[in-house]
């Protein structure tokens, strides 16, 4: 191994280990996290930006695997797959309403922050969802019936997103006391969003490998 190999191993090294750093106190305490942001100017790097984006995928990702347990490894791929599609659009489309609202109410938040106060909270959600795949690897295994695992399903993303909200509200409130967490009402649009993107996708649809 070359001076210059090792030199880019260690650095390589370093980065992934202060990335990781950061996404652990970002979901210990996503409120402190998002204002050192907004109000030490602390400006994380991009790879702090990657790794918060990284766990909300890796959560998204082996959930769905989860849903297509039924239909075998092609289906549990598939699943996954879709599911981080379904979950980033759900996200991505009404992000920059969130923003347009903000701004026509009266907030002064900016972009970087609002965006954040986002990527924190998919982040955490994506750590709930890998939370919740034993429960759903459980019950689809003990009562395979896919009326019951969809209501299974449901209790789950009704309680992840319960608590999305929460994460949501308390940064955002943290953020801009005077404003309170009026803003976790844009959830609201983000979940309507994400059922229909599922329902279209298929992701409720347990199907059995014959």
């Amino acid at each position: 191994m070359t001076a210059h190999t090792l030199r880019t191993a260690v650095g390589r090294t370093a980065i992934a280990r202060t990335a990781i750093a950061h996404v652990g106190q970002a979901l210990r305490e996503p409120e402190a996290f998002a204002l050192a942001w907004q109000t030490d100017d602390r400006r994380y790097p991009w790879f702090v930006w990657l790794g918060l984006m990284a766990t909300a995928i890796l959560g998204t990702t082996t959930y769905g695997m989860s849903m297509g347990l039924l239909g075998g490894a092609e289906r549990m791929l598939v699943c996954g797959l879709l599911c981080t599609l379904a979950a980033g659009l759900a996200w991505a489309i009404p992000l920059p309403a969130l923003y347009i609202i903000n701004s026509m109410s009266g907030s002064r938040l900016p972009v970087g922050s609002t965006v954040l106060a986002a990527l924190v909270t998919t982040s955490w959600g994506g750590l709930a969802m890998i939370a919740s795949i034993p429960i759903n690897w459980f019950f689809t295994v003990a009562i395979p019936l896919p009326p019951f695992i969809l209501l299974v399903n449901l209790i789950v993303f009704a309680g992840v997103g319960v608590s999305m909200m929460d994460v949501f509200g308390r940064v955002m409130e943290k953020l801009e006391p005077e404003r309170g967490r009026l803003p976790v009402l844009w959830l609201l649009l983000v979940g309507a969003i994400g059922g229909e993107l599922f329902h279209f996708f298929g992701l409720f649809e347990f199907l059995v490998k014959n």
